[in-house]
């Protein structure tokens, strides 16, 4: 085998590397997955925002005790 064959095997595995990998990205069994990991970055924020709500509550409260 010469150094074309082997470039000609190697082009043939990468296709079928990406094909593999666009079928998985496409697939449906991933789009749950690909779903909730695109909208945890909007749960983030809002649980963000819960702990400054929670901590402002109690930093009032501890301030209401202290009068």
């Amino acid at each position: 085998m010469d150094y074309g064959t082997y470039r000609g095997i190697y082009t043939i595995i990468m296709l079928l590397v990406f094909a593999g990998i666009i079928w998985w990205a496409y697939s449906k069994h991933s789009k749950k997955r690909f779903d909730k990991a695109a909208n945890s970055i909007f749960e983030e924020d809002e649980l963000k925002e819960s702990r400054k709500k929670e901590r402002s509550a109690q930093d009032n409260e501890q301030q209401a005790h202290k009068d």
